[in-house]
C-alpha cells in the first residue's frame, strides 16, 4: 500500500489517501511541469473540482483535451486570458456578513438627511395622504429594483465594483461603465448633500444658542462641510474596520433619536407656550385630519407640486445599493445582498410611515410663534403669510417634537454623517474597478491600491474634490433634485439588466434568487424613466445624454473586455433567428448579394485579393477568406494562425470571416470550404481565386489541383472570379510562400520573428494610418511570455512567385483613392449579369467613384441592331456607362499572335517535363475557341491597355474536353502584360433585373 502525502492539504477530504499496490502514474495537467492530483488517485482523467472552475486557480486547472488525447503540441501553458479578474485586484479585503455589510449600511444610508430635516416639510407640503403615496411610490421603485438587484447578485460570484460590476457583467462594458460613472458621481453628490444637511442642522443648533461661526448661513456650511468631508475621507481611508466601527456607533445614535422623537410626540408639548407657539400641539385626531390634504406653496421661486416634493424626498430611500457597492468586501454577496437589502427596505419604510403620521398628528402646517394666535388647530395670523414656523416653514420641527432636542440633533448628525460615510466608502472602490478593467484611461491612475487591503487612496482624493464642489454650492434642495434623476437612471438600468437577461435567457442566467419576474423589472424600468421626466424633462435629457456620451466613448475605444453579457446572448439569438427566418424566404434577384469565398491563403500575403473582395462585399454581404494548408497543423498552431489572420483583418478594418483547412491538398481543401462554409442563405455564391502565375513551372499535381478547383466551383453552382495583377499578388520579396508558415527556426526564436519579417516586408505598402505596427508590438509582448514551439512548415494554397520588387501601387490598388480612369467591362457572354454587376458595385465605392465604366460586347452579324438592343438593356438595368463598343471575334487573329501562343505552349513542353504534352487532336478540336481567345487579346491590347481595371467574362472549361494546360494558356494570353485583370463567370443565374 502506498500513502501519498502529496495530496495533503490540497482540498481532499482525507489527505492520507491509500491509492493501490500498483505503481503510481503521474500525469501532467499541462506543460509547466505540475502534477495533476487526480493522477495520484490512479485515475486517468480529473474528477470535478471547484478549483477547476476558478479562473484564478491556474495551478488547479484541468488538463486540456490535447493532453488527454496525447497531442505533443499541448505542452504550452494556459493562455493568459484565463486569469481571473480578481487576481488583478490588489490586496485582500475583509469579509462582512449580511447584517454588518448590508443591513446596517442600507439603513444608515436610508436614514439620512431627509429623515430629520425634510420629512416634516414633505408632510406639510403634500399632506399625509400624498406623503404616503410618495413613500409608497418611492419604495415600490426601490423594492422592485431590489428584486432585480437580488437576481443579478445571485447569478454568479460578485466582486468589487458595486453596480458597475453588476451591470457591466450583465449588459456589457458599454452600459456598465457609463452607468458606473453616473452612479459614482451620484454617490459623491449624495455625500455632499448629507454633509450639507449636517452643517444645516449644526447651524440651526448654533442659531438657537444665538451664536455662529462666520455668518450663520452659507459660508458656515461651506467651512464646516469642507472640514468634516476631509475628516470622513480620512476615516474611510484609514480602513474598512474603522469605518465599520464608526457606523455601529452612529447607528446606535440614530435608533436612540428615533425613539426620542416617538416618545416626544406621544408625550406632547406639556405646558410650554413656546412649543405651542411654534406649532407643536401634541398628537390629536383633529390635527391629523387637518393635515390630510396637500398645502403646496411657492418655495425659492418655484411652485411646489407632487413631483417636485417627490424629487426632494426620493434620495432618502436610495440607500438600497449600499450593500452592492461594497460587494467585494462581503463574505457571501449572493445571500447577503437580497436578505439585507429587503430587510432594510421593510424597516425603513415602517419608520418613514410612522414618522409621517407622528409629524402630521403632532404639528400644524404653519405657526406664528405666538401661542395666543392659536385657535383650534390653526394660527389666525398665518393668513397674512408671515408665519415662520410649522411643518411648511421650519426644518427643525423634528427637534421641536422630540423629547430632548439634543438627542435628536445627535441622531440627525449621525444619520447624515453615516450616509455620507457609506457613499464616500463606495465610490473609490467603484472607480478602482473601472480603472482595473481599463475602461476609461483617465481612471487607471485612480485604481492603484495601497496596503494589505488595497485601499484606493487616489480614489478617495477624487471623491473629496467632487463632493467639495457641491458642498461649496450649499443648496440642499437643488442637489437633492439633481441626484434623484441620477439614481433613477441607475435604477432603470438595474431593472433593465434583469429584464433583458431573464427574457434572453442565456445558459449562464441561473440566479438562485427566484422571487423576481422579468416584467416586474420592465415595469420598474418604465416607472423610473417616467418619474425622471415627470420631475424634470431638462435634467432627464441631460442625464440620458451624459450616459449616452459615456457609452459612445466605450464603444469608440473598444476595450478588450468580454464578460459574457446578455447583449452578446441577444445578438447570437437575433442572428440565429434572422438566419432561420431568412432560410424560409426564397431567393429573389432583387435581393441578390455577392457572397464571396476568397481563397487568399494567409491574409497578410495577398492583400490585393482580399481588398477587392472587401470592396465588393463592404458593409452589405458575406465575405469569407479561406486558407488551405497541406500539412496537418497542431491545434494551437492552427489557432495562432487563425488569430493572426483575424487580427490583420481587424486592423485593416475588413469585416470578414477567416477559415483555415489543413491536412488536405488544395483542390480537396477548396471542395471542403465550398461545401461547408456558411449555412442557409448565408453561404458563399462566388469563389474568388488569384491567378496562378507559375502554372508553366508547376508540377502536374499542383496545376490539376488549381484547375480542378475551377470545376468544383461550377459543380457546386458557384460563380467564379480570378484576379491577376501585373506583378503578382504576393507582396513579399525574397520569401517563398511556404516560409510564411515557418514559425520558429530555432528554440530561441518565437512566432514574433516571422511576424516581424512579414511586417518588414510589407511596411512600405501600408497606408499611413495603419496600426499594424502597434499590433506587432502588442503581439511581441504577449509572445515573449510564452515558451517556444517546435518548427513546422505549411505550404500555401497555391504557389505565387515572389516578385523581385514589391509592387507598391498594385498592392494597395483597391484600398487607395483612384484618379479618373475607366473600368473596361468585356461582357462577352450572358452569365446572368454578374460581369456587369461587379464593376457597377466597384464604382459605387468612394475610392473608385471617379472611374467610369466602358462596356465592350461581342457582335455577330447586325452590329447596329445588337448595339441598340444592348443599350436598351443597360438603360433598363439602370447601369451608367461611359461608352458601348461592339467588337467582332470572328476574324482570324494575326499570325504573330498565333505564333506567340504556340511559343507559349512550346516553352511549357520544353521546360516542364512533369506537365502532359498538349495533343494535336485537342489543338485542332479547339482551334476555333483558341483563335477566339487570341483575337480577344488583340482587341484588349487595342482598346483596354490603359484601363484602371479590366473585367471580362471568362470562358467555361468543359470537363474532359479542355486540358488544364490549354485552358491556362488561354487565360495567360488574355491577361499577360495587362492592367489589373478580373476574370468573371457567373453561374448563369440572374443577378440583375429591370423589374421593380
Amino acid at each position: 500500500m502506498v500513502r501519498n502525502d502529496a495530496t495533503a492539504g490540497k482540498g481532499y477530504d482525507n489527505p492520507a489517501i491509500v491509492v493501490s499496490d500498483e505503481p503510481v502514474v503521474l500525469e501532467l495537467s499541462n506543460g509547466n511541469g505540475r502534477i495533476h492530483r487526480d493522477s495520484l488517485l490512479g485515475l486517468s482523467e480529473p474528477l470535478p473540482r471547484l478549483d477547476h472552475y476558478r479562473a484564478s486557480q491556474r495551478n488547479a486547472k484541468r488538463p486540456s483535451i490535447g493532453v488527454l488525447h496525447g497531442d505533443r503540441d499541448s505542452k504550452d501553458g494556459e493562455p493568459e486570458e484565463l486569469l481571473e479578474e480578481e487576481a488583478k485586484a490588489p490586496g485582500h479585503a475583509i469579509r462582512l456578513g449580511w447584517v454588518q455589510g448590508v443591513l446596517i449600511p442600507c439603513l444608515l444610508n436610508i436614514w439620512g438627511v431627509m429623515l430629520f430635516l425634510r420629512l416634516s416639510w414633505v408632510v406639510g407640503q403634500a399632506g399625509i395622504i400624498q406623503t404616503l403615496i410618495i413613500i409608497a411610490l418611492s419604495y415600490l421603485v426601490c423594492v422592485m429594483t431590489t428584486l432585480s438587484l437580488s437576481a443579478l447578485c445571485t447569478n454568479g460570484q460578485i466582486k468589487s465594483g458595486g453596480l458597475y460590476y453588476i451591470i457591466s457583467r450583465s449588459l456589457g462594458a458599454e452600459f456598465g461603465a457609463s452607468v458606473g460613472i453616473v452612479f459614482a458621481f451620484a454617490n459623491s453628490v449624495n455625500a455632499a448633500m448629507n454633509t450639507i444637511g449636517f452643517c444645516s442642522s449644526l447651524n440651526d443648533l448654533l442659531r438657537s444658542l444665538d451664536t455662529k461661526i462666520v455668518d450663520g448661513g452659507v459660508n458656515d456650511i461651506r467651512i464646516v462641510g469642507s472640514v468634516f468631508l476631509l475628516l470622513m475621507i480620512i476615516i474611510c481611508a484609514i480602513g474598512m474596520d474603522w469605518e465599520v466601527k464608526a457606523q455601529n456607533f452612529l447607528l446606535v445614535l440614530i435608533i436612540v433619536a428615533i425613539f426620542n422623537f416617538i416618545i416626544g410626540a406621544i408625550v406632547g408639548p406639556g405646558s410650554s407656550s413656546e412649543e405651542l407657539g411654534k406649532g407643536f400641539l401634541g398628537i390629536s385626531a383633529t390635527l391629523l385630519a387637518a393635515n390630510m390634504g396637500p398645502g403646496y406653496t411657492v418655495m425659492n421661486g418655484v411652485q411646489q407640486n407632487f413631483f417636485s416634493v417627490f424629487a426632494i424626498f426620493f434620495p432618502s430611500v436610495t440607500g438600497i445599493q449600499s450593500g452592492a457597492n461594497i460587494c467585494g468586501d462581503l463574505r457571501d454577496p449572493a445571500k447577503a445582498i437580497p436578505k439585507g437589502t429587503l430587510w432594510a427596505c421593510l424597516i425603513s419604510a415602517i419608520s418613514y410611515v410612522l414618522f409621517s403620521f407622528m409629524a402630521a398628528g403632532a404639528a400644524v402646517k404653519e405657526a406664528s410663534g405666538n401661542a395666543s394666535d392659536l385657535v383650534g388647530v390653526t394660527f389666525t395670523s398665518c393668513a397674512a403669510g408671515n408665519c415662520t414656523y410649522g411643518l411648511l416653514n421650519d426644518y427643525t420641527v423634528m427637534q421641536l417634537i422630540s423629547l430632548t432636542s439634543a438627542i435628536t440633533y445627535a441622531g440627525c448628525w449621525a444619520a447624515t454623517l453615516s450616509t455620507a460615510l457609506t457613499n464616500i466608502l463606495s465610490v473609490p472602490r467603484l472607480i478602482q474597478a473601472l480603472g482595473i478593467d481599463r475602461i476609461y484611461p483617465g481612471l487607471i491612475f485612480f485604481s492603484k491600491g495601497y496596503g494589505k487591503h488595497g485601499e484606493p487612496y487616489r480614489g478617495y482624493g477624487l471623491v473629496f474634490l467632487v463632493s467639495l464642489v457641491f458642498i461649496l454650492i450649499a443648496d440642499l434642495d437643488a442637489i437633492a433634485s439633481l441626484i434623484t434623476n441620477l439614481y433613477l437612471a441607475s435604477y432603470a438600468f438595474i431593472n433593465f439588466c434583469t429584464f433583458h437577461a431573464a427574457t434572453v435567457k442565456p445558459l449562464g442566467w441561473r440566479p438562485t434568487f427566484h422571487y423576481y419576474h422579468p416584467y416586474v423589472s420592465l415595469l420598474a424600468t418604465v416607472l423610473c424613466v417616467a418619474i425622471m421626466f415627470l420631475i424634470s424633462v431638462v435634467s432627464s435629457f441631460i442625464a440620458m445624454a451624459f450616459i449616452f456620451v459615456l457609452y459612445l466613448v466605450v464603444v469608440y475605444r473598444k476595450p478588450e473586455a468580454n464578460w459574457g453579457s446578455s447583449v452578446q446572448a441577444q445578438a447570437y439569438k437575433t442572428a440565429l433567428n434572422s438566419t432561420l427566418n431568412l432560410e424560409g424566404t426564397s431567393d429573389h434577384v432583387k435581393n441578390y448579394q455577392p457572397q464571396i469565398l476568397a481563397m487568399a491563403g494567409d491574409p497578410m500575403q495577398r492583400p490585393a485579393l482580399i481588398d477587392l473582395a472587401h470592396l465588393i462585399t463592404k458593409h452589405s454581404s458575406l465575405m469569407v477568406i479561406g486558407n488551405i494548408i497541406p500539412q496537418r497543423l497542431p491545434y494551437k498552431r492552427r489557432r495562432t494562425l487563425s488569430d493572426m489572420g483575424k487580427t490583420y483583418l481587424k486592423d485593416s478594418n475588413i469585416r470578414a470571416f477567416y477559415k483555415i483547412v489543413d491536412g488536405v491538398d488544395f483542390d480537396q481543401g477548396a471542395r471542403c470550404l465550398i461545401q461547408s462554409t456558411g449555412f442557409g442563405r448565408l453561404a458563399p455564391n462566388i469563389l474568388m481565386l488569384g491567378y496562378k502565375t507559375n502554372w508553366r513551372t508547376a508540377d502536374h499535381q499542383q496545376l490539376n489541383a488549381y484547375y480542378n478547383t475551377l470545376h468544383t466551383a461550377f459543380d457546386n453552382r458557384l460563380a467564379l472570379l480570378i484576379l491577376r495583377m501585373g506583378k503578382g499578388l504576393d507582396i513579399f520579396k525574397g520569401m517563398s510562400s511556404s516560409d510564411l508558415y515557418t514559425t520558429i527556426p530555432s528554440p530561441q526564436e518565437t512566432t514574433v520573428s516571422i511576424t516581424t519579417k512579414r511586417m518588414a516586408a510589407r511596411r512600405s505598402l501600408m497606408p499611413v494610418n495603419s496600426n499594424l505596427d502597434l499590433h506587432e508590438l502588442m503581439q511581441s509582448n504577449r509572445s515573449s511570455q510564452t515558451s517556444p514551439a517546435p518548427t513546422f512548415h505549411a505550404a500555401p494554397a497555391f504557389d505565387f512567385p515572389s516578385p523581385p520588387v514589391a509592387p507598391e501601387p498594385e498592392a494597395n490598388l483597391f484600398k487607395q483613392k483612384q484618379p479618373k480612369g475607366t473600368i473596361d467591362v468585356w461582357w462577352l457572354y450572358d452569365d446572368g449579369g454578374l460581369t456587369m454587376l461587379l464593376p457597377y458595385i466597384i464604382t459605387t465605392r468612394s475610392k473608385w467613384e471617379k472611374c467610369k465604366i466602358r462596356v465592350f460586347a461581342l457582335s455577330s452579324v447586325n452590329i447596329q441592331e445588337e448595339e441598340t438592343n444592348l443599350k436598351l438593356l443597360l438603360d433598363k438595368l439602370r447601369i451608367s456607362y461611359l461608352s458601348l463598343t461592339m467588337v467582332k471575334v470572328t476574324d482570324k487573329p494575326m499570325e504573330s499572335t498565333i505564333q506567340e501562343h504556340r511559343e507559349l505552349l512550346r516553352t511549357v513542353a520544353d521546360t516542364n517535363d512533369d506537365l502532359p504534352v498538349l495533343s494535336e487532336s485537342e489543338k485542332q478540336q479547339l482551334e476555333v475557341k483558341t483563335n477566339r481567345q487570341l483575337r480577344l487579346r488583340e482587341l484588349l491590347l487595342e482598346h483596354s491597355k490603359s484601363a484602371s481595371l479590366i473585367v471580362m467574362s471568362m470562358p467555361v472549361p468543359r470537363q474532359d474536353t479542355v486540358s488544364a494546360v490549354l485552358y491556362m494558356s488561354w487565360l495567360e494570353m488574355l491577361t499577360k502584360d495587362m492592367p489589373p485583370f478580373l476574370l468573371v463567370r457567373g453561374n448563369q443565374t440572374e443577378v440583375l433585373t429591370f423589374y421593380s
